[in-house]
């Protein structure tokens, strides 16, 4: 077989038979959906890519199946089809594989076959992509040193369809010179990390090591990992990540001893629809993979097992998430630490006085934002809430309600392409936007002639900043915003909130915080100078006089 471990020959899904690895690579030929469905369950195919692809293929199979002079019996079809997606519960990619092949079936078998080869061929550009996303990443956590990596479970083209995940990511990285060693855990109860990994990094040469699951801990306290590495079956909108059993203490372990955690999944593996992985079905397997191994009881007849095939890790233990888009999710905790940092430097400058003022930034699908009613001068890592972009809801009861202001934050997430949003209470924007402004009317202040406007990354010669009423119902004002930025995609990213403030947004903190700090500078020299300034209706100025 080529270097695709899924191959469609003659009305058949052939591939490796990952039960039989190390020892001998046999392959696997299956033309019903029974067969399809047992090689799933049974382990002969896994990995969360590579059973929706699996999976795919079976509907193309029950298509053909179910056709009778040309003729489909859908009914049939989406009965085989649910039997199929509920073979494995936990990985998310059956399910969005078999529902992405389901919408072709009217078209006939030829139609769902085509969209599974098509989701066959993206899968290795997909993989190579966040592979070369996440060695980026890692790259930049970890720099100008061979890196000693740890991983879990296998993520290669045996877990995928071709070149991998997290083993792709040490692919990419070893090709750039950059692996001094892998540390393969072997990853019980089935030995895929010793049986799959060791194979697929010996056979592409990169220098490993294996070790027993328990080891890894002490793997890191004794200086032997720089890195963690591991694949997904799911990560929630919040960022929470089922994995492998395992994954989550190697997580907690890598959070105690300051090690970088990441996850690199495609983003078929992410369910924005489920909110946290509290809602994840963790699937159990047999007694018998943890009483025995190959035949051979190791423990006593009767033995009562717990014996899980996954655990899901908390989003704030994830350093990031990568996919081919690039870093989707980071931890509450590690945003969280720059938020309360740059909150503190605003708060000692009076932009962000006792509990007033909030910022976010954005991950993915979601936004981590301060929590409502705290100092921001007291503001610490644990004090941000993870909300929804699409309707500003908390994904999860954190135990603290977002700040009140979190509308104006996902208005401008859901119409900008920005990552974080800055809302303060500086003194001069905030009096010379309220001074002049007609309760209840949205106006524009226009500001000219000064240097500084070129940090507002628009027009170097004119600021036109939007002036919004402040209306008590805070998500009013994010509507407001929202529609404004709709019909203005050349706004400038800065506006005022008439008597409660400016925000900004960014690509990142800094930016965002460093537009804040132009548009207060450029209101305190026009109020200092007496310089003349507009503020007027949207689009029709009135020179007013600021002496």
């Amino acid at each position: 077989m080529d270097d695709s471990s899924l191959v469609w020959d003659d009305g058949a899904l052939v591939t490796i038979d990952q039960r039989a690895l190390p020892h001998e690579v046999r392959e696997l030929r299956l033309s019903t959906v029974d067969q399809v469905i047992d090689a799933i369950k049974a382990l002969a195919i896994r990995g969360a890519p590579a059973i929706g692809i699996a999976g795919a293929f079976g509907v193309v199979i029950a298509t053909a199946a179910h056709t009778v002079d040309g003729v489909v019996d859908e009914a049939a079809v989406r009965a085989e089809a649910d039997r199929i997606a509920a073979a494995r519960p936990t990985a998310v990619n059956l399910a969005w594989a078999v529902r992405r092949v389901l919408a072709k079936v009217g078209r006939g078998a030829d139609a769902v076959l085509a969209e599974t080869l098509d989701m066959l061929a993206e899968d290795g550009r997909v993989n190579r992509a966040a592979a070369t996303n996440a060695a980026d990443l890692v790259q930049r956590l970890c720099p100008d040193r061979p890196l000693r990596v740890l991983t879990h479970c296998n993520t290669g083209r045996l877990a995928t369809s071709a070149f991998g995940t997290a083993i792709g990511t040490l692919r990419v990285l070893s090709e750039r010179g950059a692996i001094e060693q892998v540390l393969v855990d072997e990853t019980r109860p089935l030995l895929q990390g010793a049986r799959l990994t060791t194979w697929e990094l010996a056979e592409a040469g990169i220098p490993h090591r294996l070790t027993i699951d328990s080891a890894a801990a002490w793997a890191m306290a004794t200086g032997q990992v720089d890195c963690v590495l591991v694949g997904a079956d799911r990560v929630t909108a919040n960022g929470d990540v089922a994995n492998k059993i395992g994954t989550y203490g190697l997580a907690l372990a890598a959070r105690h001893h300051g090690i970088p955690f990441v996850v690199v999944a495609p983003e078929s593996t992410r369910d924005l629809a489920m909110a946290t992985g509290r809602e994840i079905v963790v699937e159990e397997r047999a007694a018998a993979e943890v009483t025995g191994f190959g035949g051979v009881a190791t423990a006593p007849a009767h033995t009562e097992v717990f014996n899980p095939a996954f655990d899901v890790t908390p989003a704030e233990l994830v350093t990031a998430v990568v996919t081919e888009q690039g870093v989707v999710h980071r931890s509450d905790r590690s945003h969280g630490a720059a938020i309360a940092d740059i909150a503190r430097e605003l708060y000692r400058r009076g932009w962000m006085p006792g509990t007033a003022g909030n910022i976010s930034v954005r991950t993915g699908a979601t936004a981590v934002v301060t929590g409502s009613g705290l100092s921001k001068g007291e503001l610490t890592e644990r004090d941000m809430v993870t909300v929804r972009v699409s309707d500003s809801a908390p994904v999860a009861d954190h135990g603290r309600r977002p700040s009140a202001e979190t509308t104006i934050h996902t208005a401008v997430y859901r119409t900008r392409p920005a990552q974080a949003v800055v809302h303060v209470h500086p003194p001069f924007a905030t009096a010379l936007a309220t001074r002049s402004a007609v309760p209840g009317t949205p106006g524009t202040l226009r500001i000219t002639d000064y240097e500084l406007i070129k940090g507002l990354g628009g027009d170097p010669a004119v600021a036109d900043i939007p002036v919004f009423p402040n209306w008590p119902e805070v998500p009013r004002i994010g509507a407001d915003i929202e529609r404004y930025l709709l019909d203005h995609p050349d706004a400038l990213p800065v506006l005022v909130i008439a008597g409660h403030g400016i925000t900004a947004w960014g690509e990142d903190l800094a930016q965002a915080r460093d537009r804040a700090e132009c548009l207060e500078a450029l209101c305190e020299l026009v109020s200092r100078t007496g310089s003349p300034a507009a503020l007027g209706p949207r689009d029709d100025f009135l020179e007013i006089g600021l002496t």
